[in-house]
């Protein structure tokens, strides 16, 4: 990959290329992640914890601290990590190769340096044998170049996952970045309770409290060898694997249990961002439908031409 900045707002993003880079942002988003969710009021569905895609990067959003806030941002034009307290007061990392160990060392004694004092979990969640950030040395990585691409698609993305939330009456989650799986979601609500599940987490619990749709892109991992944007319903009612669904590229994968739509197919559609809303509109009328919501109600509804 080349180190310039590109015009395309859909770059390609092969996973091969990036994968330790993609660890290692993954990781650091978690330590960035971990400070917020110490620090804010618990919210409906951890909708306190994710960052937001902004026009450089990444953002907690202002933090509460003693009395003022402090918000941290991941910059992926100038590739670096800045900490803004709202005195003034700032200090910048640098996004370069390095470890995750020492990236969490530097950006704990950022913290402190500011006199902002948090203690969060030491170790990553939602990924298969974590290792404590403090014992991470398994990449010395950072591709400027893929991260900037990265965060491109976000921003890409994230345009027409607001566009498709604006068509929604009822309750519906912002468009944000969950650190923890590393994905850009955006989540419409029935309005009812969900069944509990059975022997899920307090997490989860939390998370699918009530019925969901929910749609997303990641880079890719757990058996999708790609970026790619996924669409589900919690709970999944029956026949929803059996829908037929836009663009046609788009298919059910069993085992997630999600609609999956390849990135590197929308890139190739005339036009990604409508191939994207009709991806969107199309998994979301398929759980909406069989799962009876009451679409009159929750839907905003166009006036007749």
């Amino acid at each position: 990959m080349s180190t310039a900045r590109i015009s395309d707002p859909w770059p390609p993003l092969p996973l091969e290329l990036w994968k330790p880079t993609y660890h290692n942002l993954h990781m650091w988003t978690q330590i960035v992640g971990k400070v917020r969710l110490e620090l804010t009021p618990k919210t409906n569905h951890w909708w306190n914890v994710p960052l937001y895609v902004n026009a450089r990067g990444l953002t907690t959003s202002p933090i509460p601290h003693g009395g003022a806030v402090f918000e941290i941002q991941f910059d992926f034009l100038d590739h670096k990590l800045l900490i803004d307290r709202c005195d003034g007061l700032r200090k910048t990392l640098a996004l370069a190769p390095r470890t995750v160990a020492d990236f969490y060392d530097e950006f704990m004694s950022a913290l402190h340096a500011l006199d902002i004092e948090v203690a969060i979990y030491p170790t990553p969640v939602e990924v298969p044998d974590p290792i404590p950030f403090a014992q991470d040395r398994t990449y010395r990585a950072y591709d400027a170049d893929a991260a900037y691409r990265f965060w491109r698609i976000l921003v890409s993305c994230g345009e027409v996952f607001k566009q498709f939330r604006a068509g929604f009456l009822g309750k519906c989650s912002p468009v944000h970045f969950f650190w923890g799986s590393f994905d850009l979601a955006v989540t419409r609500f029935s309005g009812r309770r969900a069944p509990e599940r059975p022997g899920a987490d307090s997490i989860t619990r939390e998370a699918y409290s009530h019925e969901v749709i929910s749609a997303g892109w990641w880079p890719g991992g757990a058996g999708v060898d790609g970026p790619a944007f996924y669409a589900y319903a919690a709970p999944e009612p029956e026949g929803f694997a059996q829908q037929r669904v836009q663009p046609e590229a788009a298919f059910y994968h069993p085992e997630l249990k999600e609609f999956i739509l390849m990135y590197d197919d929308l890139r190739g559609a005339p036009s990604p961002q409508q191939a994207l809303l009709d991806f969107l509109q199309s998994t979301y009328e398929a759980g909406a439908n069989l799962a009876h919501w009451d679409r009159d109600a929750l839907e905003v509804r166009q006036p007749a031409a």
